[in-house]
C-alpha cells in the first residue's frame, strides 16, 4: 500500500467496506480518566466505519489536567469563610487542588 495515491486508497477502502469521514467544527475532545482529564483543543477528528463499528481518530495538541474531588463540606466552609457563592468557592478549591487555606486566602484577596 506504500506509494498508493489517495484516489486508489479511497477506492480500496470502499471495496473493503471502510468509510472515512472528517468531523467539522469540533472544538475540543475530553477524555476523562479516574484522576485526570486529557483535553485536546481544536482537534482534527476522523470517523472510520468498518463492519458497522465506528472508530475515532483524534489529532491535536493535548493538555493533561488533574481532577480533584472536592467534598461538599469543603465548598460550604469556603463559602462561609469568604462570603462567595457555591460556584466561586468550588472553582477556587479546584484551582488550589483542594487546599482549603489556599482557596480561602485567594478569595479573601490576601
Amino acid at each position: 500500500m506504500m506509494g498508493m495515491n489517495p484516489r486508489q486508497m479511497k477506492k480500496l477502502m470502499r471495496q473493503m467496506g471502510i468509510k472515512m469521514e472528517e468531523l467539522d467544527g469540533v472544538k475540543e475532545v475530553i477524555i476523562r480518566l479516574e484522576n485526570r482529564e486529557i483535553i485536546i483543543r481544536n482537534p482534527a477528528v476522523t470517523v472510520i466505519t468498518a463492519q458497522g463499528e465506528k472508530s475515532y481518530q483524534i489529532i491535536g495538541p493535548e493538555e493533561v489536567r488533574a481532577v480533584v474531588s472536592i467534598p461538599e463540606e469543603d465548598i460550604k466552609l469556603v463559602m462561609e469563610q469568604t462570603g462567595v457563592d457555591y460556584d466561586t468557592a468550588k472553582k477556587a478549591l479546584e484551582e488550589a487542588e483542594g487546599d482549603l487555606a489556599e482557596a480561602i486566602l485567594k478569595l479573601s484577596g490576601e
